[in-house]
């Protein structure tokens, strides 16, 4: 049995868009992944419309089982935060218009189940997502390695296995990057 995930990370200017396929021995491939951008010259209605077009042709295209997407991150400054939020509201509007159950994880969530560390840069990010998926260049902009990177962090959040799929993983088969990663959520939990 194979998990679909469509992670996206949000974002007016661009929002990158990965989709991965996890097998039940947690080998992750990738299906595909770009950006959608809009320019800062267009009205806001009209950069919305650019991404809900881009997020319907994905989810029809690839139809996921499960789509990831970056919960803002209220550090961030105001104007940034806004066109993330609605980014992110257009696609889980188009996801829950497809009954396509949705799931949030923080940046910090993000870094630590990939790279063992909720503090590792774009960089290692990157690095790591290239190397998980076996792929002969990285993912660019940085943008498309998050969507990717977002993918592969629902897909083996802890002690489900297989995310929205189910198939629990006891805590002792836990790898170091997915304790840190449920380290890093429940902080993240804690936070809220």
């Amino acid at each position: 049995m194979t998990l679909r995930v469509l992670g996206v990370d949000p974002g007016l200017t661009r929002c990158g868009i990965g989709v991965v396929d996890i097998e039940r021995n947690r080998r992750a491939t990738m299906v595909a992944v770009g950006v959608v951008g809009t320019s800062a010259e267009l009205t806001l209605d009209k950069r919305l419309l650019v991404i809900a077009q881009a997020i319907d042709e994905w989810l029809d295209l690839h139809k996921p089982d499960v789509v990831a997407v970056e919960r803002v991150f209220s550090q961030m400054n105001v104007s940034t935060v806004m066109g993330v939020a609605q980014a992110s509201g257009v696609v889980i509007a188009a996801a829950a218009r497809r009954g396509i159950p949705v799931a949030l994880h923080t940046p910090s969530e993000v870094k630590a189940a990939v790279t063992g560390s909720g503090t590792a840069n774009k960089d290692a990010v990157t690095k790591l997502v290239t190397k998980i998926l076996r792929l002969d260049s990285p993912p660019k902009p940085a943008d498309a390695a998050d969507a990717l990177a977002l993918a592969l962090t629902h897909a083996w959040r802890a002690g489900s296995g297989m995310g929205a799929a189910g198939g629990a993983s006891g805590a002792g088969s836990l790898t170091p990057a997915q304790k840190a990663w449920a380290e890093a959520e429940a902080k993240a939990r804690r936070a809220r």
